[in-house]
């Protein structure tokens, strides 16, 4: 039992600070370009970067773990993120700055690529589904907090800290790692396909600055290039993938009926997640016309409701089918959804957050089910692929989801707030369906 804790521990930490540095540049961002000297467009590479090489190399990173060892890339991830977090501090120049960050992403994607797969190896099979609602929660925390801790850090201190507090964090995360992780062989007469890494890391880098490009209000060959690059691109990563023993894109596990409807059940989710998360501040302010701190508050009741949720789906997995339970879920995300398009302009707080709590519960209902079945659906020697590309559904799903606000923003103007969350309702009831679908697949998981 202490082994075990230490490990969970150790494996908290990691993915606490991964994730939550995905979020917390944001908030300081005007901050971070008026003491380098740069420009607002320019300075949102120091969130991008970050982002851009999580998704080019998560995948990459995960097959190294199955060919080496979970332990061994999860304790290396963790000493580049530490390290890289001391140079973001005292980086002096937006170049310096973007660059570190882009070294972070990488020990973040490392954490992030085998976080799912070393949860498998930690608990036993009859406390897995528990297990993976922790690791669900601490993800959903994590993200949901990133705004609120960058704001308490920057009330006391310069931006330097956002960076600088991740060492020491990282710092026990790696003892603990060291000592309570479970370490495994791996696959010992297999290679890394270094081919295969490097068509995988173009075509997400172009499709994610395609979005992204598509986000900022580019237009014509800007995106229409490296999306057409990540197509053709992804069509030669795809074809070598179908010869490989051990893909680095787990064509192998995508065959597996249940193991692709619960990833795109991932995706729709995350789309709608991320469509409501930056659509929802400006629907408050913009349209309801209630103040910053006002939207904060009236949002704390969704990582709440997903906080509580999340354990009680791990522990009803036991008795009812991950397809029912992601499904009902996401009908109640759904559900939130609609009912916030739908609130009206006198709308009381208590409304408000009712049907916050709607959509925090449903989707904490969904995902530790969910994720339950992408890790178990897989062979145990192939956690990491399976733990990878539950990551990349996250990613790919949130990525799009703020894209499509970017688009409903200029496709409807004054009403792109109403829309996206119309679009993200409909993208949760999609998934529910999808989800349903795993009822009737061939075997329970």
């Amino acid at each position: 039992m202490p082994q075990r804790l230490g490990a969970i521990f150790a494996i908290a930490l990691g993915v606490t600070m991964a994730v939550l540095d995905g979020m917390i540049a944001n908030v300081a961002l005007p901050t971070i370009a008026d003491d380098l000297g740069t420009s607002a467009a320019n300075s949102i590479w120091i969130v991008n970067a970050y982002q851009l090489v999580i998704t080019m190399s998560l995948l990459s990173l995960a097959s190294l773990g199955d060919l080496w060892s979970y332990r061994r890339v999860y304790l290396i991830g963790l000493s580049v993120f530490a390290s890289m977090s001391v140079l973001c501090a005292l980086s002096d120049s937006l170049v310096t700055l973007t660059l570190a960050r882009m070294l972070q992403g990488l020990g973040a994607a490392a954490v992030m690529s085998v976080n799912g797969a070393l949860t498998r190896l930690i608990y036993p099979s009859h406390l897995l589904g528990r297990g993976v609602a922790i690791n669900t929660l601490i993800v959903a925390v994590a993200a949901a907090a990133g705004p609120t801790v960058a704001a308490g850090v920057l009330a006391v201190a310069d931006w330097p800290w956002l960076f600088a507090i991740n060492v020491p964090v990282g710092l026990l995360a790696l003892v603990m790692g060291y000592r309570f992780l479970p370490a495994n062989e791996g696959s010992r007469e297999q290679r890394f396909d270094k081919w295969s890494a490097l068509l995988n890391a173009i075509t997400f880098g172009l499709f994610f600055v395609a979005l992204t490009g598509f986000a900022q209000g580019h237009a014509g060959w800007s995106i229409a290039f490296p999306l057409l690059g990540a197509l053709l691109v992804g069509w030669f990563f795809v074809r070598r993938q179908l010869d490989q023993p051990l893909p680095l894109l787990p064509v192998d596990l995508l065959r597996i009926p249940i193991f692709s409807l619960s990833i795109g059940t991932s995706v729709c989710s995350f789309v709608a997640q991320m469509m409501a998360m930056v659509s929802i501040p400006f629907y408050f302010q913009k349209t309801l016309g209630l103040s910053a701190i006002e939207t904060g508050l009236l949002m704390t009741p969704w990582p709440l409701a997903t906080m509580v949720m999340a354990p009680i789906a791990g522990r009803l997995l036991d008795r009812v089918h991950a397809g029912l339970l992601g499904g009902v879920g996401l009908a109640m995300f759904a559900t939130g959804l609609f009912l916030l398009a739908a609130l009206p302009q006198q709308a009381s707080h208590v409304e408000i957050m009712l049907r916050m709590l709607i959509c925090g519960a449903g989707f904490g209902l969904f995902q530790s089910p969910n994720n339950h079945t992408i890790l178990t659906a897989a062979p145990m020697q192939r956690s990491g692929g399976a733990s990878g590309m539950l990551s990349t559904a996250r990613l790919v799903g949130q990525t799009t989801g703020a894209a499509l606000v970017a688009l409903a923003f200029n496709l409807f103007s004054d009403n792109g707030t109403h829309a996206s969350l119309i679009a993200a309702g409909s993208f949760a009831a999609l998934a529910a369906m999808v989800s349903m679908l795993r009822i009737i697949n061939i075997r329970r998981v």
